[in-house]
């Protein structure tokens, strides 16, 4: 999977303070635990983390490619792009030729024989650099969903890159600064695209390209969703999607290093690992391994409720057998998920406080370091949901018209959790409200438009486009930071482009054609699972239970609010402790586990706000 970073500067010298480059990629060495290299040019530096996963002894970074004795291209790239073989072929038919078997030299002579429009060409999830000396200019590219993350930050004449915020923090001309837009954003619940937090820096937007030369910088978009016409009968769509869906995860189990599925026992994983089983036995590499995640004392603890109907551990065991896969379910102890030092991960990791899920950021890092154990690379359910209708938004009318965004109608809110415990000045101040509709106003106002649909199909592509637009952006970068903090890659079938196209124009009528959520997914996939499986409600990640964790969170908070000492101690409100009560669960804990975390995050990045 890998991590990069770099400075591209036409007035100072980059490769006269090589220290500094190796502080930025260093700060992100737990994305590339295999190895990690630095190439430097009169005004470019490149470094690089890597995660063997394609080509291990060939493909080393950062890349060159030369030309008559001299460099003409350098690239620094983290991610994986599926149809590289093809790609491969026909570069070689043009004449290329290749010294690895690794898809970073495919995307290198991608970029020198087509430019810039050879990021159309890629299907994968990548964010890279590539530097071409010939007109000495910088060039970004990330893909379509914003699978893997890609940071820019302006300083003086030149521009700073990286995987994560933390790299170009690491620069000695940035400061950690958080200004009131960027705290707003951190509590709004929602993906603002190219929004991060840190004052001065900027995410690459998904589906676009940055070039950087001695003129400036541009941006360039090379995709976005679009609105058309939906051509099949529900027959031909039901079996497009099962063919798309075979021929992605296929592509997806290429791998050099060993793979497993995560499984929950839902309708998304399980159709992946069901998928993922076919394959491999085909092969004569089976059988497929899988992980869960549960909790010690979840049969006694569980209580059903509108994002959690079910627990996972029976159906996960259900599917497993189904398929006969290699397969853990993980239990998680209360010591070690309210662990200090699990929790102040999750900040570390991400670079700023999990806002809206808590726990399930602190769980997912502890399933993914056991996976990693074991595996290298996972395939993810993420996704099928917002694309095929699976969450209540799509369904419940009073959340799916609601004049905000869906999720946060549904109670995917922190404000409400916070009231009583941050400092209501400072809440009043921020005015997190008016900055969220503001945002809502400006996502509503990119949905692209389909002349004659009626109000309800409208309204449907809407929530269709800001769950693609700003709520997966969300997940993908928790399964992002959580995985990498622990050097495994995660792929996420459900986010190949060419599924997200075909899917985004498919009616209401079709996804939903026999009255339950994700009609057309079981429709096309169902076939593969047991029946209690394929016709299991949606169910979100999970969570603890257990009393005793939200007891834990609140003796933390407490603590914080009387110790003058700790960084957050001033953001808090004066009464909080005395208000706390004895709320148990999701959404109740989301509050304390923030402010727990934000104490965390104030520590270890020496933050002014």
């Amino acid at each position: 999977m890998c991590g990069i970073a770099g400075w591209a500067d036409f007035e100072r010298f980059p490769g006269r303070e090589p220290q500094v480059l190796q502080d930025m990629t260093e700060a992100m060495a737990c994305r590339g635990p295999d190895a990690h290299g630095c190439w430097f040019d009169e005004h470019v530096a490149f470094g690089h983390r890597r995660l063997s996963v394609i080509d291990p002894a060939g493909g080393s970074q950062p890349m060159t490619l030369e030309h008559l004795g001299a460099t003409v291209l350098t690239i620094a790239y983290s991610g994986e792009v599926y149809n590289y073989r093809e790609l491969r072929a026909e570069l070689t038919a043009l004449g290329h030729r290749f010294r690895t078997s690794s898809d970073t030299e495919v995307v290198l002579h991608a970029y020198l024989q087509w430019g810039t429009g050879m990021a159309r060409r890629l299907n994968g999830m990548f964010a890279f650099a590539i530097w071409d000396a010939r007109s000495e200019r910088l060039v970004l590219v990330r893909d379509r969903l914003g699978i893997k993350p890609l940071y820019y930050c302006p300083a003086g004449r030149g521009l700073l890159f990286g995987s994560e915020a933390k790299a170009i923090l690491a620069h000695p001309d940035v400061a950690p600064v958080v200004d009131r837009d960027g705290l707003r954003e951190l509590l709004a619940g929602v993906k603002t695209p190219e929004h991060a937090i840190f004052r001065g820096m900027r995410e690459l937007r998904p589906g676009h390209l940055l070039v950087f030369g001695r003129e400036g910088r541009r941006i360039e978009r090379y995709w976005a969703l679009e609105a058309r016409e939906h051509p099949d009968d529900l027959h031909t769509t039901v079996r497009t999607v099962r063919a798309l869906l075979e021929d992605i995860v296929e592509r997806q189990l290429v791998a050099d290093v060993p793979l497993c599925t995560l499984l929950s026992g839902g309708l998304d994983s399980s159709v992946v690992t069901a998928l993922a089983a076919r394959s491999l036995a085909a092969q004569g590499t089976g059988p497929v391994r899988s992980f869960s995640v549960d909790f010690a004392g979840n049969e006694r603890d569980f209580a059903a409720s509108l994002v959690h109907e079910s627990p996972d551990a029976p159906f996960a065991a259900e599917m497993a057998r189904h398929v006969a896969a290699e397969h853990t379910n993980l239990v998680l102890g209360l010591g070690e998920l309210a662990a200090s030092s699990t929790r102040a991960v999750v900040p570390r990791a991400h670079d700023v406080p999990a806002a809206l899920l808590g726990d399930a950021f602190a769980s997912l890092y502890l399933l993914f370091r056991a996976v990693r154990e074991r595996s290298t690379v996972a395939l993810s359910g993420e996704a099928a949901d917002e694309l095929f209708g699976g969450y209540p938004w799509f369904h419940v009318p009073e959340l799916r018209d609601a004049d905000t965004f869906p999720w946060v109608a549904a109670g995917y809110d922190l404000l409400p959790a916070l009231s009583g415990l941050l400092d209501p000045g400072l809440l009043a101040d921020l005015d997190v409200e008016g900055y969220r509709a503001q945002r809502y106003t400006e996502a509503l106002a990119e949905v692209p438009v389909l002349p004659g649909e009626d109000a309800e199909a409208r309204r449907i592509r809407e929530v269709g486009y800001l769950a693609v637009t700003r709520f997966v952006p969300m997940l993908l970068d928790r399964k992002d930071r959580m995985s990498m903090a622990v050097g495994l890659e995660v792929r996420v079938p459900f986010c190949d482009h060419r599924l997200v196209d075909y899917l985004f124009n498919v009616p209401w009528r079709m996804k939903f054609f026999d009255g339950k959520e994700k009609s057309l997914l079981r429709a096309a996939a169902g076939d593969l699972l047991p029946e209690p499986v394929a016709n299991r409600k949606k169910s979100a990640y999970p969570i603890t239970h257990d009393p005793g964790y939200d007891a834990a969170l609140r003796a933390e908070f407490a603590r914080l609010a009387g110790s003058p000492g700790t960084p957050v101690h001033a953001l808090i409100d004066g009464g909080a402790t005395a208000r706390l009560g004895s709320a148990n669960g999701w959404p109740a804990r989301s509050g304390l586990e923030f402010m727990v975390q934000l104490d965390s995050w104030l520590a270890d990045h020496d933050l002014a706000l």
